[in-house]
């Protein structure tokens, strides 16, 4: 039983002094850092972490700086050698000295574009094409102008390739070829071009009987043989080549002068 003094004593302290032990594990807890916060603190990374990882960044900044100079700017990987493709009549000689390739210059800097631009200035050569061959070549691969006739101005000799660009001066007119008997010569001219158009379409056996081949207009080609016969040709059309050289193919076996297949339809003899 409870007694008088033990009644006073609970009234005097109140409700809220009868919790003592919850009370005091609250005080407990009280200035201790949450759980979360002391795992993040254990997971951040200390000074000397941090030190480490700012010197490889910068050690890394560095190698790129240095290897970016090596390569555009020192010999390192400079041009020790000039390779020349594909030169015939042309020495290699000749073509390296057009193309002036800097010597011992990186890689990288040097204009491909310009050297190839330099090799075309060659008269003989049709096409050129520059490339890096690592680590220290420079490759220049050309294919030179074939002649497929020959142009006399009366004072000098040229060669005439397939598109009516004269390209080579010659001291004797060349055997083999025929003369391009032309009021001129070049690939803007339209009598040129219907010349050496019909002149390359025609067969090989054909070609080497030609003397010579002329034309007032382009469509007046005309072939005067090695024998002294005349082929009257007409115009350079894609469509009647095959034609025509087949129906003269078969006009050239009878006798005549004069073998006139400027209309396949009606070709004459004479």
């Amino acid at each position: 039983m409870t007694t008088a003094r033990e009644a006073r004593q609970r009234k005097r302290r109140g409700p809220g002094e009868e919790r003592g032990p919850a009370r005091s594990a609250s005080a407990s807890r009280r200035g201790r850092r949450p759980d979360s916060a002391r795992q993040r603190t254990g997971t951040r990374p200390s000074r000397r972490k941090a030190m480490q990882r700012r010197w490889v960044a910068l050690l890394a900044a560095v190698s790129v700086i240095a290897g970016f100079y090596l390569v555009f700017f020192t010999s390192l990987l400079g041009v020790r050698t000039v390779d020349v493709l594909g030169a015939t009549s042309l020495s290699p000689d000749q073509i390296r000295a057009v193309a002036n390739v800097p010597d011992r210059r990186a890689m990288l800097r040097v204009d491909t574009d310009e050297i190839r631009d330099r090799v075309l200035t060659l008269p003989g050569v049709a096409t050129a094409d520059v490339s890096r061959s690592w680590p220290s070549t420079i490759e220049i691969e050309v294919s030179e102008r074939t002649p497929i006739g020959f142009f006399n101005t009366g004072e000098e000799i040229h060669l005439v390739d397939d598109s009516g660009f004269v390209f080579k001066k010659v001291p004797v007119a060349p055997a083999g070829l025929p003369e391009l008997k032309l009021a001129r010569v070049g690939p803007d001219d339209p009598p040129t071009r219907a010349a050496t158009t019909v002149l390359v379409a025609l067969p090989q056996q054909l070609r080497t009987q030609i003397a010579s081949v002329g034309a007032e207009s382009p469509g007046s080609v005309r072939f005067d043989l090695n024998d002294g016969r005349q082929i009257r040709w007409g115009d350079a059309r894609p469509d009647t080549i095959d034609r025509k050289t087949k129906v003269l193919a078969a006009l050239l076996t009878q006798p005549g002068k004069i073998y006139d297949v400027s209309s396949p339809e009606l070709p004459t003899v004479s």
